[in-house]
């Protein structure tokens, strides 16, 4: 990497960092007024043959191998089917700026999964700290929440982000891990065909598809989250993640809720208090303390 590129990963993350924090808005929109699993189909799909095609025209490529279409498949069920459909769906039920929160968790789960992987690896006093005063953040903000938890649908909203957020995490480290020579905006444009492709059998049985409706409240969001959430954000996510450490790259979470949770409050009206901002900055120290021993570190040749 020379010198006038080198700084191209950094505006990549940097551009990540802005705009996944508006997709948590722009999805709660959307799925109020459709289906979470179809519209993450329809998203992916789009964005994913959008990016392939502005590819073939502006810096024709070699096409992946069947095994790499494997690969990429793989990564994209779980960062996308998962990662995305999830929280599409859990956006039913919780706010964007509790989706967003949740979801800032993913640098300490990327930590934990790799402890857990190479168990010669012992976690750290910083890092278990770190993953105590991010649970204390947590609790403090589902404190001001509490009378939601009777309500087993947002319930299960919190429970689908968390299991986002591992899928999300997994796939980030296996394709990290996966030895790739080919143009990474290529791969972003098949794992999210793939990824919206593995999303229609849970549309089938998880969506009410009766609720189908065609309005402006579904369209724009999806215009939005085609161009910039899928195609620009994910697209530079992959690029600054092949050119970053997995660690550097995963510092966007502490970016994503603050611009979440701001605009939920000035949009939506979601409850924002100086506890929930408490608790939004004891949860980031927590997860600067998990990743402050390991920033400079390349998790993916861990």
């Amino acid at each position: 990497m020379n010198n006038r590129t080198a700084y191209l990963p950094y505006i990549a993350l940097a551009a990540v960092c802005i705009i996944w924090g508006t997709t948590y808005l722009a999805l709660r929109v959307a799925v109020l007024h459709f289906p979470p699993f179809l519209f993450t189909a329809i998203r992916q799909c789009s964005a994913g043959l959008l990016l392939l095609g502005i590819m073939a025209v502006a810096s024709p490529a070699k096409l992946p191998s069947v095994k790499q279409l494997a690969r990429l498949a793989v990564a994209g069920f779980f960062m996308i089917t998962l990662g995305n459909g999830l929280v599409a769906w859990a956006e039913m039920h919780i706010s964007s700026g509790m989706a967003a929160i949740l979801c800032s968790t993913m640098p300490a789960m990327v930590i934990i999964i790799n402890l857990s992987i190479h168990r010669e690896e012992k976690p750290t006093l910083p890092i278990v700290a770190g993953v105590f005063l991010g649970l204390a953040g947590i609790t403090i903000i589902f404190g001001e929440h509490i009378t939601e938890f009777s309500k087993t649908e947002y319930l299960l909203g919190i429970i689908m982000t968390l299991l986002a957020v591992v899928s999300w995490a997994f796939g980030s480290l296996w394709i990290k891990k996966q030895s790739t020579d080919f143009n990474p905006f290529v791969s972003a444009g098949f794992q999210m065909i793939f990824g919206g492709l593995l999303a229609l059998p849970l549309s089938v049985v998880f969506d009410d598809l009766q609720t189908v409706q065609w309005t402006t409240e579904f369209f724009y969001p999806l215009l939005y989250l085609i161009v910039f959430g899928s195609v620009i954000a994910y697209a530079s996510y992959l690029y600054a993640l092949r050119k970053l450490s997995m660690t550097i790259v995963s510092l966007y979470a502490y970016v994503n809720p603050l611009v979440a949770v701001v605009l939920g409050w000035l949009l939506l009206d979601e409850k924002l208090n100086g506890i929930i901002g408490i608790g939004i900055l004891t949860t980031i120290g927590g997860i600067y303390l998990v990743n402050r021993k390991n920033r400079y570190k390349n998790l993916g040749e861990a």
